[in-house]
């Protein structure tokens, strides 16, 4: 499942909460798109990402970093994220 989650990148907060539960990555862009509006901020200043987890979840959980990843396995990773746009 692709999830919204808080993520302050804490070091002392290993834990991130999860926002929202989406089957594809398109909702969960979507969703993303919606909470950056309604807050009026961009991505970074929401402390708001798209991660992959791979177990039942719900809105509210905590998952810690071993429990999501960036990407779901086999996902075509866009070329930008995976080389550098800059010199």
């Amino acid at each position: 499942m692709f999830a919204l989650i808080y993520d302050t990148y804490d070091l002392e907060q290993p834990e991130k909460r999860v926002i929202s539960v989406h089957k594809i990555r398109a909702t969960a862009e979507k969703a993303l798109e919606k909470r950056k509006r309604k807050l009026g901020k961009t991505t970074p200043e929401c402390y708001t990402r798209i991660v992959w987890v791979d177990r039942k979840i719900k809105r509210g959980d905590m998952v810690a970093g071993k429990d999501f990843d960036t990407w779901k396995p086999g996902e075509t990773i866009p070329w930008g994220e995976t080389h550098s746009d800059t010199d």
